[in-house]
């Protein structure tokens, strides 16, 4: 496959994708304030790849970083809440104990909503995005002006994705290396994020026809899928736990949310134990992802000249 020479339009696409939930967001719907954060994700997996000015990139990844973290305090409450819901269908979850929690985390949910309201309004979001697109429309000059003059400008950009595909391998088998074989939640969360963004730069390095990595990428998605629902039990038990903490000796409910923290715990381990079966495949993946790629200081300085 040839290669995609011009960066602004993946990077238009991202754009796009991110501007069309920004409605839903603010009109509170679940999926849109998900489907909004991935996308603020990769925008900024790709912003360090455009050669764009220093001080704007500078600019826009902080913005952008700012809009994922105040949705991500959103989804962790939505999921949390979609996830008590299932449980009650199951017998082997208390029910008070899941309605107990529940009405803690619809206070809690409501009180972020309503944060997310004040600190990323529409109309901030709507300039944020009109900044974006104002870089799109500056790069996509760029690329014009350098095939009229038959320059290449697209080896720069491409060599930089290679080099970032290969630090992004680096760092997930690092994180898998560091976790080892023992179940600890935050480094299976290490993990998790080092899978997310590996797997953002190798959909691009795909979309730009670098290599085709999907069926690499579909492992990721399972793999991410696996550890995202192990880190919705892990939310839940921490809930429990400090919910315990709460009660006074003798409560009743206190019985029956110890229940649920038991059987959440066996949950949690087995999704580690069905993570460790793919732990291999995952290294090995990380090892053909690094393999001939330029190096990060290389493509910076190819980047440059």
């Amino acid at each position: 496959m040839g290669q995609l020479a011009d960066r602004y339009i993946p990077f238009r696409k991202r754009i796009d994708a991110f501007a069309g939930e920004l409605r839903g967001v603010h009109e509170g719907d679940i999926e849109a304030v998900h489907r909004a954060r991935v996308a603020s994700r990769r925008i900024r997996e790709m912003l360090p790849l455009l050669e764009l000015d220093r001080e704007a990139a500078r600019q826009l990844s902080r913005r952008m970083r700012n809009v994922t973290r105040r949705l991500g305090s959103v989804r962790e409450l939505d999921v949390l809440t979609l996830l008590m819901a299932e449980l009650q269908g199951c017998r082997e979850y208390s029910t008070v104990a899941l309605d107990t929690l529940r009405r803690s985390a619809s206070r809690d949910r409501a009180a972020a909503r309503e944060r997310l309201a004040v600190k990323l309004p529409m109309a901030k979001l709507e300039r944020l995005t009109h900044r974006l697109e104002q870089a799109a429309t500056r790069l996509e000059s760029d690329d014009a002006k350098g095939r009229s003059l038959r320059t290449r400008p697209k080896h720069a950009w491409l060599w930089a994705l290679d080099a970032r595909l290969a630090q992004r391998a680096d760092r997930l088998r690092s994180a898998i290396e560091a976790a080892g074989s023992l179940y600890q939640c935050e480094r299976l969360h290490d993990i998790r994020i080092a899978l997310k963004k590996l797997r953002y730069t190798a959909e691009l390095s795909t979309e730009a026809g670098r290599r085709q990595w999907r069926n690499e990428i579909q492992t990721f998605k399972a793999t991410q899928e696996l550890l995202g629902r192990l880190h919705d039990l892990e939310v839940l038990l921490r809930w429990g736990r400090e919910t315990q903490a709460t009660l006074t000796p003798g409560d009743p409910t206190a019985a029956h949310i110890g229940s649920l923290v038991f059987v959440v715990e066996a949950d949690c381990r087995q999704l580690h134990a069905r993570y460790m079966r793919n732990r291999a495949t995952l290294i090995a993946i990380a090892d053909r992802m690094g393999v001939g790629a330029p190096t990060e200081e290389l493509a910076g300085r190819l980047a440059a000249g």
